[in-house]
This record gives C-alpha cells, sequence and structure tokens, in this order.
C-alpha cells in the first residue's frame, strides 16, 4: 500500500488463499511407549476383565435369586392349597359315609350323591388324588395300619379293609389311607 491507496499487488496477495493452519489440539502426537504406560495398560485390562467377570456373576446371581422367589411363591400357594384340601377331607368323608346309609327317600340320596360328585370333582380340579386301593399289599408310606388281623386266610401284610381313603395332592402324599392289615403269625 503506498501513500494510503491500495496496489495491485495488495489485492492478489489478499485473493491467495489462507494456508489451512490445524489447531494445536487437533494435532495428535503419539505418547512415547514407556514401561509405565504399558503397564498402566495391564492394569487397565486386568480391571476391565474383574468387572466383567463381576457383572456376569451379579447377573447370573440375580437371575438365580429371580427363579428361587419364583419357585418359592409357587410352593407357598401350592402348600396353602394343600392346606384348603386337607381341611376339607373329613367332609368328603362324611358325604362317602353318608352315601352308604340306606334311605326310604330315593330324591334325597340323589340330590347326596350329585352334591358329592360335584364336591369331589372340585377338589379333583385342584389336584386331589386318592391313593389307589390296588395292589392290596400294605405300603408303610402310603397306608397307616390301625388293625392288625391275625389270619391264615391271607398272606402277610395284605390289606383286608379301608377304614378311611388316603390321598395325594399334586404328587405329594396329602394324607394316609387307614387299613386293616393281615398278620401271619
Amino acid at each position: 500500500m503506498k501513500n494510503g491507496v491500495a496496489t495491485e499487488e495488495d489485492e492478489s496477495q489478499n485473493e491467495r488463499p489462507a494456508e489451512a493452519v490445524e489447531p494445536e489440539s487437533a494435532v495428535r502426537t503419539e505418547p512415547p511407549q514407556t514401561a509405565e504406560s504399558g503397564s498402566d495398560r495391564d492394569r487397565l485390562a486386568r480391571e476391565k476383565g474383574e468387572l466383567q467377570d463381576l457383572l456376569q456373576r451379579r447377573q447370573a446371581e440375580f437371575e438365580n435369586f429371580r427363579r428361587r422367589v419364583e419357585r418359592e411363591r409357587t410352593d407357598l400357594f401350592e402348600f396353602a392349597a394343600m392346606d384348603s384340601v386337607k381341611a376339607l377331607l373329613p367332609i368328603l368323608d362324611d358325604f362317602e359315609r353318608a352315601l352308604k346309609v340306606e334311605t326310604a327317600d330315593k330324591e334325597y340320596a340323589r340330590g347326596l350323591e350329585l352334591i358329592y360328585n360335584r364336591f369331589y370333582e372340585a377338589l379333583k380340579k385342584l389336584g386331589l388324588e386318592p391313593i389307589p386301593s390296588e395292589p392290596a399289599l400294605f405300603n408303610p408310606h402310603i397306608h397307616h395300619a390301625v388293625e392288625m388281623a391275625d389270619t391264615k386266610d391271607h398272606p402277610d401284610q395284605t390289606i383286608l379293609d379301608e377304614y378311611q381313603k388316603g390321598y395325594y395332592f399334586k404328587g405329594r402324599l396329602l394324607r394316609p389311607a387307614m387299613v386293616k392289615v393281615a398278620v401271619n403269625q
């Protein structure tokens, strides 16, 4: 610029594109590899592995906890239902005894039988199963011997009579059958 007037040289310098200058933060320099940075990397990798292992263990523990709580919850409901059904068994027994009694009123007996069948079917839907009376051999796991009869007419440990039916509830013994057992001496 001469005497405040711009010349052609000045204008051509202004039109030239400026050289791109990278800011200092954009310049990447590799830190020198030292034994210290290698050990830090190893330490961090080891910590990462330990944390991943801990995370997996905690997830597995939580999943096991969730399953255990669900199983305990199911068992609790099953146990509560089992107690309720067990409380109703004497009523079922009373119905069975009432059905064995002869009555002159056939309509009354038929009504009683219908109520018994409906009640029994409702209990079966909940999971009640009678202990089969066959085989006729005494099994201490499902029978309760209330009487023993000395006899030579039947083989030893044969069930002679059933005083009270036994029941399973969802595969578990709810009440053993009360039976009379033959004994050969």
